[in-house]
């Protein structure tokens, strides 16, 4: 076995971004499915997280992801308030070259044998028509459309989760929730981020975007002539002058050793999962005074969203759930001040506690 692999094998059983129930690696020669599946936590219910479909370099990387999502939506599920633990899955391989109905039918057939212990949905790489797909092979399987009985795109509740989210940092950095006149860069404005831009414009909030993706810049301009200022990379964005908030809504790993000393933004609320590229980023954000709204708690709308599919959806009940992000928002901020931590360490703890106390209950 490689040094990578005793690596991760180290992470499941030993180290504190541990912990994991269950990892389950699936293949479907015949369809050339390759995936992880990955459980950090059922004591408050079911795992629920959605499937990501990317082109890892390694299986080990993949693995990996796997495992930092799952924990990660252990920990979302907490704070959101909702009776479901945490899983990820993973399928390797570029979606746009090896995704087949076959492949999705194999993968929907490998979460049915879990037998409900993971509830699945989309995520980077699937979409509302691959979870029709897989729901054809397991009932455990939400993010549908809603010809299929499902509610939809969960982008959209989770770009109005992270709005509330930017709204807490606003208050508890000065005293007020508006967000008009305030200038917000956003870095990815794809399924999640160009819903955000769209709250933020209907307020009159200055926005600035990039995105790796022209035609995704495109759009949003041709939507916002006016309040809506395109820049060259995440690089320029991040060193803006006058910038209020930071909105990392791409992929993970955006608070790193590079980005935050050169980050203007006097705060950090973004959609993306994992911003954090290593422990003490936190640190570091909150030593250069910059505020930082934890992702897995702003980013809950979509979680809140699928899982509430479960049982016969409702989108203003949905609404409602994810307004509350305001409130969980700036309790954190508060609890962080108490205890004298940063913010993301402040919800790691309300949310251990919680499923520390679900675990109680069930005898663990």
């Amino acid at each position: 076995m490689t040094d990578v692999s005793d690596g991760v094998l180290h992470t499941l059983f030993h180290s504190d971004q541990g912990g994991h129930e269950q990892v389950v690696l699936c293949q479907d020669r015949a369809s050339g499915l390759k995936a992880v599946i990955a459980l950090h936590s059922t004591a408050l219910g079911p795992a629920l997280g959605g499937t990501r479909f990317y082109p890892y370099a390694t299986e080990e990387e993949a693995v990996a992801d796997a495992l930092n999502l799952a924990r990660g939506m252990s920990y979302k599920n907490a704070m959101a308030g909702l009776d479901h633990g945490g899983g990820k899955a993973v399928i390797i391989g570029d979606p746009e070259q090896v995704k087949t109905e076959e492949l999705l039918l194999a993968y929907g057939r490998f979460v049915a044998s879990l037998g409900g212990r993971y509830v699945t949905a989309c995520d980077v790489g699937t979409y509302v028509a691959d979870m029709d797909v897989v729901a054809r092979e397991c009932r455990w399987t939400t993010g549908r459309s809603p010809e299929n009985g499902g509610a939809g795109d969960s982008s959209v509740l989770t770009a109005f989760g992270v709005y509330q989210g930017m709204r807490a940092s606003a208050q508890h950095l000065w005293g007020d929730p508006t967000l008009r006149g305030r200038r917000v860069g956003i870095a990815g404005v794809g399924k999640v981020g160009h819903h955000l831009v769209e709250h933020l414009r209907a307020e009159g909030a200055e926005v600035l975007i990039t995105d790796v993706r022209e035609e995704a810049v495109g759009r949003i301009l041709a939507a916002h002539p006016e309040g809506v200022t395109a820049v060259a990379d995440t690089a320029t964005l991040i060193r803006a002058e006058g910038l209020d908030f930071y909105a990392p809504c791409a992929l993970g790993g955006a608070l790193n050793d590079d980005t935050v000393p050169a980050l203007t933004a006097k705060a950090v609320c973004g959609a993306a999962n994992n911003q954090l590229a290593h422990p003490g980023v936190e640190k570091d954000l909150a030593d250069r005074g910059i505020l930082y709204a934890p992702d897995y708690v702003v980013n809950a709308g979509g979680v809140i969203q699928v899982a509430d599919e479960l049982h016969g959806f409702d989108f203003e009940r949905c609404k409602a759930k994810a307004a509350k992000i305001f409130d969980t928002t700036l309790a954190i901020f508060a609890r962080a001040k108490e205890d004298g931590i940063p913010p993301a360490a402040a919800a790691d703890r309300i949310a251990e506690q919680r499923m520390h106390e679900a675990a109680q209950r069930r005898g663990w």
